[in-house]
């Protein structure tokens, strides 16, 4: 059993904390921010005042959070990750965040000791909650060995990319290719619905052939049903499509398309949906075509 700090839970964080319970590790959670949620306590999980307390009990400390700046404040505020911290504890960063401002924040928990992975996630709620994201990461080996039991019940395709950034590079290599997939998609159904034919069979047409995808699948069938509960949200994934856009202008190269998704997105944000799933990307392209695949 091993002492886990976990900081962020929320949507994806309690579920993957409940994950870590399951497989019979105690947890300290930090309430810096608010209240821990009642299921984890009930389970067994101790309730600190803030991330140092919580990093001075714990022998890993994992932290899941929504955007760069929370990791910062979570690891270097005054009564923060980096005060609890000694030599050997390590630090898993499994939020999505800027490749470039990870590296930055590992060398400093580095030079306390102790060690740092970035280690972020693909497989939105339903994932964390069966216990089977894909983890990519970035650190040493020895350290991702460590830490490799964790990992595994939290998720099923774990892989070590490369060194501290590496991890959070892949994860917005993902986000990239999940975007673009799904704006496929959309377009791919608005064309086909405003030329007359029925989205859902040319879906289950095109399931056939070489252009399945698990977006197809899965998220074609939220657009034809217009199902849009947030499992991943949009203003989430523009989040981290600025990741992406940031880091190609620091790197000197264009990324076309996915500046055109971001523009898509956008538009869904102005019409109120930045808390919509990102399957609902094809309420941008509808609203631009005056056209509604789900009103025929």
């Amino acid at each position: 059993m091993a002492k886990i700090g976990f900081i962020g839970t929320g949507i994806m964080g309690e579920p993957m904390a409940a994950n870590l319970q399951k497989a019979g590790h105690q947890l300290f959670l930090s309430e810096h921010h608010g209240k821990a949620p009642q299921a984890l306590i009930d389970a067994g999980a101790v309730a600190l005042a803030n991330p140092q307390q919580v990093a001075q009990e714990a022998e890993f400390i994992i932290v899941m959070v929504p955007d760069t700046p929370q990791v910062e404040d979570v690891l270097f505020r005054k009564d923060g990750v980096a005060a609890g911290l000694s030599p050997n504890k390590v630090v898993i960063d499994m939020s999505s965040i800027s490749p470039t401002a990870t590296k930055a924040f590992a060398a400093k928990i580095n030079e306390t000791g102790a060690q740092y992975l970035d280690a972020p996630v693909s497989g939105g709620e339903v994932g964390a909650k069966a216990g089977t994201l894909s983890i990519m990461i970035g650190g040493e080996p020895q350290t991702f060995e460590r830490a490799l039991p964790l990992f595994q019940s939290m998720g099923k395709n774990i892989t070590l990319v490369g060194g501290n950034g590496d991890g959070q590079t892949a994860k917005v290599a993902n986000q990239i290719i999940v975007a673009l997939n799904i704006q496929a998609v959309a377009e791919a159904l608005l064309f086909a619905s405003k030329n007359g034919a029925d989205p859902a069979k040319v879906r289950e047409a095109l399931m056939g052939g070489f252009a399945s995808s698990k977006i197809l699948e899965v998220h074609g069938e939220r657009m034809i049903k217009g199902t849009f509960d947030p499992g991943f949200r949009i203003n989430l994934h523009q989040k981290d499509l600025n990741l992406a856009l940031a880091g190609a202008k620091e790197l000197g190269i264009n990324l076309p398309n996915t500046a055109g998704t971001q523009q898509v997105f956008s538009t869904c944000t102005a019409l109120g949906g930045g808390n919509w799933d990102h399957s609902a990307l094809i309420k941008g392209l509808e609203h631009m075509a005056n056209f509604s695949i789900r009103d025929k």
